[in-house]
């Protein structure tokens, strides 16, 4: 590694993430839980903590935004997994697997409604309790990309 990526990896060593709040799912364990977001899936909450809940103003049901996530208990010192479509190993990057060496999750929805500090969706792919990082307006190449899934 070269002297200014040791620079650049240290400054972020003590960096921590806040959760917003939680995501509400109907899946309590991973058998339920679907492979990837389905868009005309189960309603699911982005319940957004208390004292967060002004960050909420501005969004509106039919908007379409992205939604990161941190899946719990999982396996970050996998590089390598067997592709649940395919079956052939294939690098977690080229995945939506959890077990990665940051296990967040991303997902572009629509907005079904909103009330007070809860934000409903549509078809997200993790456990019920999943901690949320963040939500942010989804960008058009985001939108074009969900298209040719």
């Amino acid at each position: 590694m070269q002297a200014t990526e040791l620079d650049h990896q240290d400054s972020f060593m003590n960096t921590t993430l806040e959760f917003i709040g939680q995501i509400r799912t109907p899946y309590k364990n991973l058998d339920d839980c679907p492979r990837n977001i389905e868009p005309g899936g189960p309603l699911c909450e982005l319940v957004i903590n208390e004292g967060m809940k002004d960050g909420v103003s501005g969004l509106i049901p039919g908007q379409k935004i992205l939604v990161l996530y941190w899946f719990d208990d999982v396996d970050r010192n996998t590089y390598q997994q067997g592709s649940r479509k395919k079956g052939k190993r294939t690098g977690v990057f080229a995945l939506r697997s959890p077990h990665r060496p940051n296990p967040i999750g991303a997902a572009v929805v629509s907005i079904e409604s909103i009330k007070n500090n809860c934000i409903f969706v549509k078809g997200l792919d993790c456990l019920d309790g999943t901690p949320l990082l963040d939500i942010k307006p989804a960008i058009l190449d985001e939108l074009v990309q969900n298209e040719f899934r």
